[in-house]
């Protein structure tokens, strides 16, 4: 079985393939100050008995990065490994002005959603900051848009505006709130999917100008399930898009 691994800075999501079908995965809280051993003992305890034959792997946290590689070294050492970074084959060809700095799970999204998806398309990923990724018919990446995360936004308005406070993200009784933990329920749910689909509208057009409906939005991340429902422009739910990508990252490199 693959064992696929995307640490995040906010949340580490693992699933297990067996073969194209994913068996079974898990979402855990990131810590950047986990050591390798930390890594291994979390990532064991979950799997209990699950017997792993290979790994596929990506970071965008730089601290974890290195620890990452270690535990690989130090307790998957005699299983094939892939770790995405630059000079591994992905199958993606990225054009922007800096293709090193962009991020190796918008890489995995990319690859799977090309995987997915025969045709133009977006991904939009809500994690720390909300993602924004735009790929064109041949599966290459052509850049995109970075936006503050929903929590993020969320946890700074807290914390700068002394009569407001975290509130639990469900949808209100009506966009019109009728107290202010409504109306900032009103203003993160509408709001958030205000934002997406005013950005894909912009998006598309800038991709197809022909026929920017043709181009299908994919959203996938943690916090996707809040928005999708009031977002009109996204077309498919993929939760576990980087980890697809990773397996399909892994077999071309395998």
């Amino acid at each position: 079985m693959l064992l696929a691994i995307d640490i995040g800075n906010t949340n580490t999501v693992m699933g297990v393939f067996e073969g194209d079908e994913l068996r079974q995965s898990w979402r855990i809280k990131s810590d950047a100050r986990n050591t390798a051993d930390e890594l291994a003992l979390a990532f064991r305890g979950l799997l209990a008995d699950t017997p792993v034959t290979a790994i596929a792997a990506c970071s965008t946290v730089p601290a974890v990065l290195r620890e990452l590689r270690a535990m690989l070294a130090r307790y998957y050492a005699d299983l094939p490994t892939i770790l995405v970074e630059p000079g591994v084959r992905t199958g993606v060809s990225v054009l922007t002005d800096n293709p090193k700095e962009v991020g190796t799970d918008r890489i995995c999204n990319t690859a799977a959603a090309h995987h997915l998806i025969d045709g133009p398309c977006i991904v939009v990923d809500f994690g720390t900051s909300t993602n924004f990724d735009v790929i064109n018919a041949r599966g290459d990446f052509l850049g995109g848009a970075l936006a503050p995360g929903i929590e993020i936004s969320l946890d700074a308005l807290a914390a700068r505006a002394a009569q407001l406070r975290k509130v639990e993200l469900v949808v209100p009784r009506s966009p019109i709130g009728k107290n202010t933990v409504e109306s900032l329920q009103s203003g993160i749910l509408y709001g958030f999917a205000g934002q997406v689909d005013g950005m894909v509208r912009r998006l598309s057009a800038e991709l197809v100008p022909d026929d920017p409906d043709s181009v299908q939005v994919i959203a996938t991340g943690g916090l996707a399930t809040l928005v999708i429902d009031h977002a009109e422009t996204v077309t498919r739910y993929e939760p576990e898009l980087t980890l697809l990508g990773l397996r399909l990252i892994y077999e071309r490199n395998a």
